[in-house]
């Protein structure tokens, strides 16, 4: 019989991960991350359940450590951790700087954008939404920045729709 349960990850508060395999590697454990200094954590800041890391079985580990994919959110209470409201933090706060948009469409904008980390039914319309007031803001560069700060915690359907490859 197969046994089979989640590893413990370990992760800054930045979303750098440490290691999704904490207790079958404690030695990778870091108090703080070597790439931004950030504190690092293993459980939701909320509910203190540890942070689900690669699925493990007896018969062997199922993700290792280059196919993890950290959570947005919590499974055990829906929070957002906390690199994944920092990224929405500064995704807002990009959008506060586009100018050639009037400030209903920057609020518009910065609702899409919490539509778009969730994958709802919703998801589609806020990233079409986003994708058409981008365009309208002009910023090629403000577009780019966006992408690098959504590319982590949008959900996948927004991804497809926002940058189809």
């Amino acid at each position: 019989m197969s046994v089979s349960c989640y590893e413990v990850a370990q992760i800054c508060m930045n979303g750098h991960v440490i290691t999704p395999l904490l207790k079958t590697n404690p030695i990778h454990s870091q108090k703080y991350c070597s790439q931004c200094g950030a504190l690092t954590i293993t459980t939701c800041p909320k509910c203190n359940k540890e942070i689900r890391g690669s699925y493990y079985t007896s018969l062997s580990i199922r993700n290792d450590e280059s196919s993890y994919k950290k959570p947005n959110f919590c499974h055990n209470c829906g929070t957002p951790y906390p690199w994944t409201a920092s990224k929405l933090k500064a995704a807002h706060d990009l959008s506060d700087e586009l100018e050639k948009l009037t400030p209903d469409e920057r609020d518009l904008l910065k609702k899409s954008l919490d539509d778009i980390v969730s994958d709802t039914p919703q998801t589609t319309v806020s990233a079409l939404r986003f994708k058409k007031l981008v365009a309208k803001a002009g910023s090629t560069a403000a577009s780019a920045l966006l992408k690098d700060i959504l590319v982590d915690i949008a959900s996948e359907a927004a991804k497809k729709v926002i940058w189809p490859t």
